[in-house]
């Protein structure tokens, strides 16, 4: 019995820990109102959308990583706003249930 709860603690751990590997995902910076199409909002160009929707949100809109037709929110809310509508490279931690990416780096990709 012993044996067995120290096999699946093991087991436990080893899944934590495959979760939480940092990987480098390329995308735009966006925002979670927007995200893909900023026309709507009629504020050219897209950079200037991305911020003001973030600043003027007073923390309801996010900014985050569009990749593809996945959209992943960005742990770090300071950094990304230099980027607005670019392209990026994010290097940082995945969590899947949340859709959010703990941000360990932020670069220019390029395109």
């Amino acid at each position: 019995m012993k044996h067995a709860i120290l096999i699946l603690a093991f087991t436990f751990a080893a899944l934590l820990g495959a979760q939480t590997k940092p990987q480098t995902f390329t995308g735009v910076v966006t925002d979670t109102m927007c995200g893909k199409d900023h026309a709507h909002m009629g504020v050219s160009p897209n950079e200037k959308c991305v911020v003001e929707c973030v600043r003027t949100s007073k923390g309801k809109f996010k900014y985050a990583l569009l990749t593809g037709d996945k959209m992943y929110v960005l742990s770090d809310q300071k950094t990304p706003e230099a980027f607005a509508a670019k392209k990026v490279k994010v290097t940082g931690t995945l969590y899947e249930k949340t859709g959010i990416i703990k941000v360990d780096r932020i670069e220019a990709a390029s395109r």
